[in-house]
């Protein structure tokens, strides 16, 4: 009896030793995640992020914005010339087109991202040109009837110069009202940071293409390089957010794009919040790859498209709003906060509604509504009745109620 009692022991023992082992095989396909407290990532004490082509990027459109606006306090008419603003939207290395040097030795550009990524448009290669072309109707157009006008008082079909009421800020608009700037300037925020991010890089055609995953579990690092590609890749959509941030202790309203859109919203209590849920995101998913569970890595993808796409609606909605209070008084205010509103209308076309794998709204819907608000005279003929009506069809595809975003 004493025999057959320690042998049972025995096997117990060993049935023991193997659950425990396997509870800790180094292949586990769900390993935990925890993420660290900010994005920081290092391999043999070096770091192993870099996203420095989208800082490159981003930087490229805030000097083109800049100069599509000059400044608009000045009489003397703007001597930019198209073809000036044409080589910061499609850049090519070496040639001089901005001020900073390190961007005119680039060889990244602007144009080559635009409605450029992997899921909406690889396939989908010729809206993806014509959306680029739209920017270089844009650019055109700002060259060929804003700036001749740049002194003539803007009406109804007359591009030119509207001041705020009170002496505030001047406004160049075109003959719709519509500031072109903004409209190139909130738009890129979605063809560019938008689409690159949600689109391009956290999505599994990039991420898992070719040997990824296997380099990744075997962390077969890139050439010369101290990470994998599939952190790499998760790094670059990090960086059109946190590209001119600071990566391990975001600000926010770094620049002109969706880091100052993301303050913004973060700024209404309504959505209070918001800017942590998308870090987190971003900090969890990275970690992830690092202890490859590509499970949760999806997962955290899923929630920065969902927040990322629900900025760019709150904010269409909300510059809407804000006209509305001074479209019987202040045009030149009101207008300004339409071309706002235009723009992140065209953004739409770039969100991602992770039920459904596609934008939360076609090409054909986003024209009717900017056909709508630039009918006729365009904003200065639009009703408060059409501005409720486009922001109740954006806001009934949200968790978000129009009251809420325009506040």
């Amino acid at each position: 009896m004493k025999r057959g009692y320690l042998s049972v022991l025995a096997i117990a023992g060993l049935f023991f030793v193997s659950c425990s082992d396997d509870n800790n095989i180094p292949d586990d396909p769900n390993p935990e995640v925890i993420a660290p407290a900010t994005y920081k990532f290092e391999r043999n004490g070096s770091t192993s992020v870099s996203y420095s082509g989208q800082t490159t990027r981003i930087k490229m459109a805030e000097e083109l914005i800049s100069a599509l606006k000059n400044d608009p306090s000045s009489t003397t008419i703007p001597t930019t010339t198209e073809a000036m603003l044409d080589g910061m939207f499609a850049h090519v290395e070496g040639n001089s087109d901005f001020s900073d040097a390190d961007l005119n030795a680039s060889d990244k550009s602007i144009r080559s991202k635009t409605a450029a990524s992997r899921d909406y448009f690889f396939s989908n290669a010729v809206e993806g040109t014509a959306i680029k072309e739209k920017f270089d109707g844009w650019i055109e157009a700002q060259v060929a009837e804003v700036f001749p006008n740049w002194n003539t008082n803007a009406a109804a079909g007359v591009a030119g110069r509207i001041q705020e009421a009170g002496g505030g800020s001047n406004r160049l608009v075109n003959g719709k009202g519509l500031e072109l700037n903004q409209a190139i300037n909130k738009t890129l925020i979605g063809a560019l940071m938008v689409d690159q991010m949600l689109n391009n890089y956290l999505g599994v055609l990039v991420l898992d293409e070719g040997t990824n995953v296997a380099d990744n579990d075997a962390e077969t690092l890139a050439t010369d390089k101290n990470y994998t590609t599939m952190e790499h890749k998760w790094d670059e959509a990090f960086g059109y957010l946190y590209g001119t941030d600071d990566a391990e202790n975001p600000q926010y309203n770094a620049d002109s794009f969706l880091s100052k859109y993301i303050s913004r919203v973060e700024g209404d209590s309504d959505f209070a919040g918001i800017s942590a849920k998308i870090y987190e995101a971003f900090r969890t998913g990275r970690q992830a790859i690092v202890v490859k569970n590509y499970t949760e890595r999806d997962a955290q993808a899923k929630i920065i498209r969902d927040e990322v796409s629900k900025v760019i609606a709150i904010r269409a909605v909300y510059y809407l709003q804000q006209a509305k209070a001074t479209l019987a008084t202040d045009k030149a205010s009101a207008f300004h906060d339409l071309s706002e509103g235009y723009g992140f209308i065209e953004s739409l076309r770039f969100t991602r509604n992770t039920s459904t794998n596609e934008p939360y709204f076609t090409t054909s819907e986003i024209t009717e509504f900017t056909d709508k608000l630039l009918e006729g005279n365009g904003f200065w003929d639009v009703t408060n009745a059409t501005l409720d009506d486009i922001s109740e069809d954006i806001a009934d595809k949200f968790d978000f109620s129009v009251e809420e975003a325009g506040s």
